[in-house]
């Protein structure tokens, strides 16, 4: 068995070389479907791993635009429409520096099995640019916005291909897009989530990823017999993701201790609640990426430089970027007392760090965890289509009910005695629906 995976993924390496953050996605996701892919012979034969590896349609193009100085600038955009199997490609844009196509093709295979396990009728998709919005002005951002949409906008629509934010891409950044979509378009479609909540957006969609987050590991701690309220939280990051994840942490009576940025993090041993949550939107605001202002303005610990995967809590939830918690994290963690780790990132961790994190606590992973923010994305989509909006209430309840059921197909295929495989569970319930969709379909 072990011999066969090799050979696959040294297939594929062969033929997309230099991409590791693809080779590691697909990686995790081949070691857990191996012995069920080929325990069914028709998948096999209709080589339907293979062709899940390979993105149904890839789009490279340049983005000129003009900087407040009026000097040209040049940055390379993407799409990467990975499979539509269950329905239009669906996956957020990501504009930051690191962007390269092995990081989108990455998380448009994630995107796959996460929007799979959602039970919503969603492809996976992902898309972004180069480009950091970090220290541009706003008339900078939209230009660059209108001139990547003038040619993104041929390739997507609310029935093809279904964009919405990402790292970098917040609401300012959708408006611009789908403004110039609009514009070029001349019709005012769903064809963008994320927008805002007077024209088409969804309530409870800023906070979604982090709420659905909690939400599952409510469900994971259920099984163990315990509840958020009383539990030491550690958190990565202090965007959207985060700062959901603490607003719901805070209501549901857990502690947050910890938040992070690139230029370090921050120890709040009393916790992150009330106006420090509302801070957190302000650091956002201002475009620093930082997260040190936090430390002076509530006379907290701030530690530069590091992350704060060495500091004492029960629970860990990575909320920033793809492998931001190695191994030498996750032995910190587990040896300080943490006996769950939940990705609120998308593949938050090395591989060696699952690996790890697996034999010693309950972990889960992206795919699962953090489905909440596409999952209300996508009820976003069937509010635009029925021209209607729904209340607060109606939507996080809606978002409940997904994320328990995320939780159910993770235990039904990961169930192995009285422990959770959540990585094996998440990934055979997410390929099995693409699988069946793909045979269903023929070979196109």
């Amino acid at each position: 068995m072990k011999a066969e995976i090799i050979e696959f993924m040294e297939s594929l390496k062969q033929r997309t070389p230099g991409e590791k953050e693809f080779h590691q996605a697909v990686q995790e996701v081949a070691e857990s479907v191996w012995e069920f892919y080929v325990q069914n012979p028709r998948y096999r034969k209709n080589k339907i791993l293979e062709r899940m590896c390979e993105p149904e349609r890839t789009i490279i193009f340049r983005v000129p635009w003009v900087d407040d100085r009026g000097e040209v600038q040049i940055n390379r955009g993407y799409r990467v429409e990975f499979n539509s199997a269950i329905g239009p490609y669906k996956g957020g844009i990501r504009f930051h520096s690191t962007v390269t196509l092995s990081i989108l093709k990455f998380l448009g295979f994630e995107q796959t099995f996460k929007n799979s396990l959602t039970t919503l009728p969603m492809g996976g998709g992902k898309g972004g640019s180069d480009f950091s919005p970090k220290g541009k002005s706003d008339a900078e951002i939209m230009r660059f916005c209108q001139s990547y949409m003038t040619e993104l906008y041929r390739h997507i629509g609310p029935d093809t291909d279904v964009p919405a934010g990402d790292i970098g891409v917040g609401g300012r950044e959708v408006g611009y897009m789908f403004g110039q979509y609009k514009r070029l378009k001349n019709e005012f479609t769903g064809v963008f989530t994320g927008k805002g909540v007077g024209w088409g957006g969804s309530l409870i969609r800023p906070e979604a990823t982090g709420f659905g987050a909690v939400y599952f590991v409510q469900h994971m701690l259920r099984r163990l017999g315990k509840d958020v309220a009383g539990q030491t939280f550690a958190i990565s990051g202090f965007g959207n993701v985060a700062w959901g994840a603490v607003s719901k942490i805070s209501e549901l009576g857990g502690k947050v201790v910890t938040i992070s940025g690139p230029d370090g993090y921050v120890y709040d041993p009393d916790g992150i609640s009330g106006e420090k949550i509302n801070y957190m939107l302000e650091l956002r605001a201002s475009n620093q990426d930082i997260v040190e202002p936090y430390s002076r303005e509530f006379g907290v610990k701030f530690i530069p430089g590091k992350k704060p995967w060495v500091e004492k809590c029960d629970i860990a939830i990575p909320c920033a970027t793809q492998n931001e918690l190695n191994r030498d994290d996750a032995e910190d963690l587990v040896k300080n007392g943490c006996w769950l780790v939940a990705e609120a990132s998308n593949m938050g961790c090395t591989a060696e760090a699952v690996e790890y994190l697996k034999e010693h606590i309950d972990f889960a992973p992206g795919k699962a965890v953090n489905a909440g923010g596409v999952a209300v994305s996508g009820l976003e989509m069937t509010q635009n289509s029925m021209r209607y909006y729904w209340s607060r209430e109606e939507v996080d309840q809606r978002l409940k009910i997904i994320m328990q059921d995320i939780h159910a197909t993770c235990v039904k295929f990961g169930l192995s005695g009285s422990k959770v495989d959540y990585v094996k569970g998440a990934n055979i319930g997410g390929f099995v629906k693409v699988a069946e969709a793909m045979l269903a379909q023929g070979i196109v």
